[in-house]
C-alpha cells in the first residue's frame, strides 16, 4: 500500500497530469463515458494529502475543459442535432435529450447551469441547445458559470476528502470519488423532483386558468354565449 501511495503521489506531481485533465474535461463535455469528476475529485484530494498537483491550477484546468467541451457540445448540436451518432440512440439518452427539449423551452438559463452537474444531463442539454437554435451567446456566458462553479464544487469535494485522510492520499482519492459519485446521485435525483415539482404547478395553473375562463363563459348571458361562440 505504501509503494502504491508512493507511485501515485509521484504521478500526480508530474506536469503531464494538467494535459490530461484538460483533455478528460473537455471530452466529458460531450462524449459522457469519460469521467472528469472522478479525475478532479482525485487530483483535489491528493493535492490536499500530498500537496501535489497544485490545487488551484487543477481548478483552473478543470474549468477551461469543461466550458470547452460544453461549447463543443453545442456546435455539435447546431450541426448535427441529437441524433447523429449512435450512442445518441440509447434509450436513456434519448429520454435525455427529449426532457432538455422540454425543459429549454421553459427555463434555458437555470437548466444549462444545473445540468452541468448531471454527466449525461449536460450532454443533452448543450447539444439540445445548440440543435433548438439556442442563442449561442447567451449560452457561451452561462457555460461559463456553469464550468467556473462545477470545478469549485469538485474541487471542494476532493479537498474536503484529501484533508479528511490526509495521511492517506490512495484513500483520500478513492474516498472523493465515491463521495462525488453519490453526491451527483442526489443532485441529478433533487434536480428531477424540483423540474417535476414546477411542471405540476405550471400544469394546476393552466387548469386553473383554464376553468377560470369556462367559468366567466357560463355567466354569460345566452345570446352573449352565442354570439362568443359564433366568432
Amino acid at each position: 500500500m505504501d509503494a502504491l501511495n508512493v507511485f501515485i503521489i509521484d504521478a500526480a506531481a508530474q506536469w503531464w497530469v494538467y494535459p490530461v485533465l484538460l483533455v478528460c474535461c473537455f471530452v466529458d463535455g460531450f462524449f459522457p463515458p469519460i469521467p472528469s469528476e472522478s479525475v478532479v475529485v482525485a487530483l483535489a484530494a491528493l493535492a490536499v494529502s500530498s500537496g501535489a498537483p497544485i490545487l488551484w491550477l487543477v481548478a483552473l484546468v478543470a474549468a477551461a475543459g469543461a466550458i470547452a467541451g460544453d461549447n463543443v457540445a453545442f456546435l455539435i448540436g447546431r450541426k448535427v442535432g441529437t441524433r447523429g451518432f449512435r450512442w445518441m440512440h440509447r434509450p436513456r439518452v434519448m429520454s435525455a435529450f427529449a426532457w432538455a427539449r422540454k425543459e429549454l423551452d421553459r427555463r434555458g438559463a437555470l437548466l444549462i447551469l444545473s445540468a452541468r452537474y448531471i454527466p449525461v444531463g449536460r450532454v443533452a442539454v448543450n447539444m439540445t441547445a445548440g440543435a433548438t437554435g439556442f442563442d449561442q451567446r447567451k449560452f457561451v456566458f452561462f457555460s461559463v458559470i456553469a464550468g467556473i462553479s462545477w470545478s469549485a464544487y469538485s474541487v471542494a469535494i476532493g479537498a474536503l476528502a484529501g484533508q479528511w485522510f490526509h495521511d492517506h492520499s490512495l484513500v483520500a482519492a478513492g474516498i472523493a470519488i465515491v463521495l462525488a459519485l453519490l453526491l451527483g446521485l442526489l443532485v441529478d435525483h433533487g434536480l428531477k423532483l424540483a423540474y417535476r415539482h414546477r411542471a405540476r404547478k405550471a400544469r394546476r395553473a393552466a387548469e386553473a386558468a383554464a376553468a377560470e375562463r369556462g367559468g366567466q363563459a357560463s355567466d354569460l348571458p345566452g345570446d352573449t354565449r352565442e354570439d362568443a361562440s359564433a366568432a
